[in-house]
């Protein structure tokens, strides 16, 4: 089957990877065999993942330029993806002499290639571009890459093309420009072939032919955000020189490096692929612009030095803080520090001290609700991460909550809306038949008025404990009081947080899985009522006693899961394309949701927790085309992954504690700094084996379902034994839940 991953052989594993053992059992695959970069190529509704070919949280990235897995077409090779899920700057098309119809004047950038025998990698694509009997090989580095074309037949010859820019020609160079769309951002191209061509021409596009009997045409090119010079000096750099052999040893090293950071053992080689596939998505985002100690920074269009800092962009927040981030500091503290650093730089360089919400390369796009970089600095902060300046952090995350409007896609500065919000404690929503006139609402994605007000008080609450930190006991205080305004939405009589007009009266009638027109973005956020019901992160207990106690918690968790959808699939998901990989009203398949299975601990029953984990991994993560239930967001979904099979899950950024769920593996073993490593043992272990039947943390018996950032870090190992049943006794007391609000002292 064509572009399917095929196993190496264990001879040539044995003399060309790397070995990881576990007290002496030894794994033949190294982490990034098990890799699977098709895994979610072909979507459920929306956006479906990329297979892309990179090296961790660098500037270069591609993938093949077509819509999804079932494409019949490649359009051109990339050169380079300027943002995620973004199109290809410049393109390469070889061709041969059975190639006439490239009239000069009336090219496209692009040829439409059928194509077949791809395979891909993290680190290396290759394909055969069967219309014209070509073989391309093609290897990354971090700003530079080179493609290895093999022409069975004819003439070679390249078009290489820049949308919305210009490229030039000198014997066997091209090097130009392409801007993106309409942003003032350049990507500025330097290419070389070994061969010096026969004729080249120009246009608007680049047209070489090389000698017939040169076969093989090495091409080498080098990208930059600051000038052709910039993407020359990468070029040489990291490529000239080297071969494609010894370029794909270097990349697989360093993929190695970077996944072997967590080394997994089990007998469902499936897991192993989910897990790994997921840990390299997690690297794909933030990337890193810093270009021999200078970056171009869209956010003032400008050149800077970094100062020794490495500038990091390209970040979706609302997705990533949940999960990414927090991973991120595990595995890679540093790099999560100088990402926290770039927020702030950006922050300075705007025209207003705002922190982001969606930096991309482009700038900050301002996409989605709520200001949760803020949930980023303190969640780094509070684990150990402290060489930023968290009084600057803290202004500019305070500047974004109180002086940007809080309305969704907008980067107006505060109005009406949030003056309302701030005297009465909640987002208003329009009263029936009242038209919008506020111009900071975005004519699409509405006010999502209870989406904002459950976002916003968590990044109050957010805000309150960095206040801490700083001893401003007044704005420690205040955010700290505001951050209980989710009670202001709260329908005691339905147990929902149901959207409120500007007199304070509910909106009636209402359905809590329909309402809100398209995405439910009049009340709430590409998901309904019931996803947003359980989204007080920060205070879980107090959702509990508004629900009306434990049991009360339980059995309306236990209904979203039961509720049909009540409409055809196609009329549902024609209002909320974004709820997919549905478990009744739970939708798997958008961040919102992915702290909700982990809250059955809180109301003492982790075994449910177990349960529910286990099954959605099972029903909605698959080694498979269709493997991811929506859109996986560059790592937003895919951290969720890592850490529900390593058996644990950061419920709220900010609070240094994780809560227990159900361990995938025999055995998993993290490395962190300091030499150090936490390990999760099971004892019992078989892919079956979902509950937990009891624990140990550093060889003391442990019964609760959670523990400490703290005591991860100390490099304990957490020995679960598991079986086929759940022991409903363990961590079933009230001591044993998780903290809410604050840690308990």
């Amino acid at each position: 089957m064509k572009r399917k991953i095929q196993d190496c052989l264990a001879y040539r594993l044995f003399l060309l990877l790397p070995l990881f053992s576990f007290g002496g059992c030894v794994e033949i695959k190294a982490p990034v065999d098990y890799v699977n970069p098709y895994m979610g190529n072909i979507s459920h509704l929306l956006v479906p993942t990329y297979p892309t070919v990179h090296l961790p949280n660098s500037m270069l990235r591609i993938y093949p330029q077509r819509e999804d897995y079932t494409s019949n077409k490649l359009k051109g090779l990339p050169v380079i993806v300027t943002s995620h899920r973004g199109n290809s700057a410049f393109s390469i098309n070889p061709f041969n002499s059975f190639c006439d119809s490239l009239e000069k004047g009336s090219r496209s950038s692009f040829i439409l290639y059928n194509y077949d025998n791809e395979k891909i990698k993290p680190y290396y694509y290759s394909v055969f571009l069967s219309d014209y009997d070509i073989e391309v090989k093609y290897v990354p580095s971090h700003q530079s890459a080179l493609y290895q074309l093999d022409f069975r037949a004819g003439q070679p010859g390249l078009l290489i093309g820049a949308t919305n820019g210009e490229l030039h020609v000198e014997k066997n160079k091209v090097f130009g420009y392409q801007q993106i769309g309409s942003y003032e951002t350049r990507v500025y191209l330097y290419l070389e072939t070994d061969v010096v061509p026969l004729q080249t021409e120009e246009g608007n596009t680049v047209v070489m032919k090389f000698p017939e009997n040169d076969k093989r045409i090495n091409l080498r090119y080098g990208i930059s955000f600051i000038s052709v010079d910039q993407a020359k000096k990468n070029m040489e750099r990291e490529v000239a020189g080297k071969d494609l052999e010894t370029l794909t040893r270097t990349g697989r090293t360093i993929w190695n490096d970077a996944l072997g950071k967590i080394q997994v053992k089990g007998n469902c080689e499936d897991s192993k692929t989910i897990f790994y596939t997921s840990l390299y998505r997690t690297y794909e985002r933030m990337v890193c612009l810093s270009e021999d100690g200078q970056y171009y920074s869209a956010f003032d269009n400008q050149v800077h030095q970094d100062s020794g800092v490495p500038f990091y962009t390209d970040d979706w927040i609302w997705d990533t803080y949940r999960a990414t981030h927090p991973l991120r500091i595990l595995l890679e503290p540093e790099r999560e520090k100088y990402m926290i650093q770039s927020f702030i730089r950006m922050a300075g360089q705007m025209k207003h001290f705002w922190m982001p919400t969606f930096p991309e390369i482009t700038g900050d796009s301002r996409r989605m609700n709520s200001n949760h970089g803020v949930a980023t600095v303190l969640d780094a902060y509070v684990k150990g991460i402290t060489d930023f300046d968290l009084k600057e952090a803290y202004r500019a995350c305070r500047n974004a909550i109180t002086e940007k409007t809080l309305a969704p896609w907008s980067d107006m500065e505060a109005g009406k809306l949030d003056s309302f919000y701030v005297s009465n404690g909640y987002f208003p929503v329009l009263a029936s038949g009242e038209e919008e006139v506020v111009s900071e609402v975005h004519s699409f994605e509405k006010r999502q008025a209870v989406a904002v007000t459950l976002g916003t008080v968590y990044d109050e609450w957010c805000l309150a404990q960095i206040a801490r930190l700083l001893d401003n006991k007044e704005d420690y205080n205040y955010f700290l009081q505001r951050s209980l305004n989710y009670h202001q939405l709260f329908n005691a009589e339905t147990k929902f947080f149901h959207p409120k007009d500007s007199e304070g009266n509910f909106i009636t009638p209402f359905d809590y899985r329909y309402s809100g027109g398209m995405g439910g973005r009049d009340y709430y956020g590409e998901n309904n009522g019931w996803v947003y019901r359980w989204d007080v992160p920060h205070n879980v207990a107090d959702l509990i006693k508004l629900m009306g106690g434990k049991e009360a918690f339980v059995d309306e968790l236990e209904k979203m899961f039961d509720t049909p959808l009540g409409k055809s699939k196609y009329e549902f998901f024609s209002r909320f394309p974004d709820h997919t990989g549905n478990v009744g009203q739970f939708s798997m398949a958008n961040e919102p949701c992915l702290h909700i299975p982990y809250l059955y601990n809180y109301a003492n029953k982790p075994w449910m927790t177990q349960k529910k984990i286990r099954a959605l991994l099972e029903e909605w993560f698959r080694n498979d085309l269709m493997g991811m239930p929506g859109d996986e967001d560059g790592g937003g979904m895919s951290a969720f992954i890592v850490f529900s099979q390593l058996g644990f899950y950061p419920v709220t950024p900010g609070l240094p504690i994780y809560v227990i769920g159900s361990p995938v593996f025999e055995r998993a073993k993290i490395q962190l700094s300091d030499d150090k490593t936490f390990e999760v043992y099971c004892h019992n272990y078989s892919p079956k084996h979902k509950y937990i039947q009891s624990v140990k943390l550093d060889g003391v018996e442990w019964d609760k379902s959670w523990f400490s950032h703290e005591e991860l870090m100390k490099g304990n190992k957490l020995e679960v034994t598991m079986g086929a049943y759940p022991n409903k006794e363990w961590a079933s007391q009230d001591q044993s839940v998780p903290p809410s609000f604050e840690m308990r002292k």
